[in-house]
């Protein structure tokens, strides 16, 4: 798909490429424990019913809002007291009814969310720590503040709150408030992770990483020796030379080689002095990793659709969207197809139960997202799936990414547009502990700005990557394309992304994990993409500021499919 901005010289110039601006993918998650198909059309009706109530709520009801709930009265022996009013998301509609607090939404500004979290912050609490560090991070109403966000990360982090042990291994990957360090970054994900700083899974992505800076380092030594030898070479043709003319000038400039001299030199101590630093190459036992090498990928043995090597993953739901009949702007050629053939595959290969919403407005998205709550349970899992038109807004320095529903208006009418702010909001908010978004659109890389996750480069995705990895909450997107536009056909009555997608999924029969699902698909889209002169590179990312916490997503086939 295309942007909508340049989709009138687009649609001219190349008639047959339809522009997908399909903007993120919306939502489909939860194995089903129903082995009939009766139960899985029952269970499929009730998240209809569940996903399609919500009465006539307004808009800002639907809104999350960062809500100051009234304390309680308390009675301890004779002495009656109130607790503190408790910070919490919830949508404007909840926060009325419990009594509580808050601003109405406004996408523009932020900053009154500060005085919701930082009161419990300032008293320890590490989830309120944690808000007010993406606060500061996002620059809500203001400038990205990343070395406020790392302080606030740290205290959190340091009391063993692992959503902020993996905030705090972001900034230092990224090198955002704090100096780059891939190590520390690792170093925070393995906490973060739960991993033990001997296991294999940890030490294997270290010592790649350790090499590579240890190679860093090496090279930046020998530029400063070489210069150094330089200078002192300079040095020496300079004191003949005054020894013949002894001019103020060239003793200058003699001195101020002794400077520079001085300076490459202590910098070159620093540089030997990090290089020791480093752990010598003895982090892997030899016959232990290629044990746990030795295990292919995704051959993790399953009882059933729920659970993998004994470990229960909780139901799997989806909600799915296929916006393809717009009131106002072009008509796409292929969501309904992705959709429908995505409905069909959850549900029959991996038992997923589905709800499925073609051509929606804004209400009805916005209802949809907002109800997931009623159905999601803590151990469960959720996947979101979104096809259709998309855009952007610069807004400063800042890019933002927008669904568009069917009765959007061509830019810049942006009144039906929903932003990414409403969707990652609401993933912070519902109950289940795994959510994948997966988003074949425009400038779909747009829901998340984190970087690529070092831990997910360097697992090989066995048994014990999946013993760390089940406990733990992730906020997961795998976009289509990052931000750019992305093809809306090409895939045989599909678009290029969800061929891939679909044909990588009906064809698995065993437990693929998410980065591993992705890194299929990516190869297969560029090539494709490519044949058709077209750049096209999905995307892999967490979403921080919806409680991630290096977790991962799991499709686990049926037995019988």
């Amino acid at each position: 798909m295309f942007c909508l901005s340049s989709y009138r010289f687009i649609a001219s110039s190349f008639p047959n490429m339809l522009s997908r601006v399909a903007l993120l993918t919306l939502l489909t998650g939860l194995v089903s424990c129903a082995s009939s198909s009766g139960t899985q059309q029952s269970s499929a009706a009730q998240l209809t019913s569940k996903l399609s109530s919500g009465g006539s709520a307004s808009l800002e009801d639907l809104h999350v809002v960062d809500c100051l709930v009234p304390g309680q009265i308390r009675q301890l022996g004779s002495r009656t007291y109130m607790t503190p009013r408790l910070p919490l998301l919830t949508t404007a509609a909840d926060c009325r009814l419990r009594g509580g607090e808050y601003v109405a939404y406004d996408r523009a500004d932020y900053k009154t969310a500060l005085e919701v979290w930082l009161p419990s912050a300032e008293q320890g609490d590490p989830k309120a720590q944690t808000h007010v560090g993406e606060i500061y991070e996002k620059g809500l109403g203001s400038e990205p503040n990343y070395k406020a966000a790392y302080i606030w990360y740290k205290k959190a982090a340091e009391q063993g709150f692992s959503r902020a042990q993996f905030n705090l291994g972001t900034l230092y990957e990224e090198g955002k408030g704090i100096e780059k360090n891939q190590l520390m970054a690792l170093n925070w994900y393995r906490q973060a992770w739960g991993l033990p700083e001997d296991s294999i899974i940890f030490q294997s992505a270290a010592e790649k990483e350790q090499q590579a800076l240890r190679d860093k380092l090496n090279k930046t030594l020998k530029s400063k020796n070489r210069k150094i030898r330089l200078l002192e070479k300079q040095m020496q043709e300079l004191t003949t030379e005054l020894e013949q003319t002894d001019t103020a000038e060239l003793e200058e400039d003699l001195q101020q080689m002794k400077q520079w001299v001085l300076q490459l030199s202590a910098e070159r101590a620093a540089l030997q002095n990090q290089m020791q630093q480093l752990p010598q190459r003895q982090l892997v036992d030899t016959q232990q990793h290629a044990k746990s090498a030795a295990k292919p990928n995704i051959a993790f043995k399953h009882v059933d659709a729920a659970s993998v090597n004994g470990i229960k993953l909780g139901k799997y739901y989806a909600l799915i969207v296929g916006n393809q009949d717009y009131q106002q702007l072009r008509d796409l050629e292929t969501p309904v197809n992705d959709v429908t053939r995505l409905k069909n595959l959850l549900e029959s290969r991996y038992g997923f139960t589905t709800q499925m919403i073609l051509d929606a407005d804004n209400i009805t998205l916005m209802k949809a997202i907002n109800n997931l709550n009623k159905v999601l349970s803590p151990d469960d899992n959720l996947l979101i799936y979104y096809a259709g038109h998309g855009m952007r807004l610069k807004t400063g320095e800042r890019d933002s990414g927008y669904w568009l529903p069917t009765n959007a208006e061509e830019p810049p009418d942006d009144t039906f547009w929903l932003a990414n702010e409403f969707v990652t909001r609401h993933l912070a908010r519902i109950k289940a502990k795994r959510v994948l978004v997966v988003s074949d659109s425009c400038y779909s890389g747009l829901l998340s700005s984190e970087p690529g996750l070092l831990l997910m480069n360097n697992a090989n995705y066995s048994e014990d990557y999946v013993t760390y990895k089940i406990p733990k909450r992730s906020r997961l997107m795998m976009s289509s394309g990052g931000n750019t536009p992305v093809l809306d056909d090409g895939g045989n009555g599909h678009s290029v992304f969800a061929r891939a997608f679909l044909d990588i999924l009906e064809e698995n029969d065993k437990v693929i994990v998410g980065p591993e699902l992705f890194l299929m698909i990516r190869d297969q889209v560029k090539s494709k993409a490519a044949r058709r002169n077209f750049v096209q590179v999905p995307e892999y990312k967490s979403i921080k500021g919806a409680g991630h916490e290096v977790g991962d997503f799991f499709f686990v086939p049926k037995q019988d499919s």
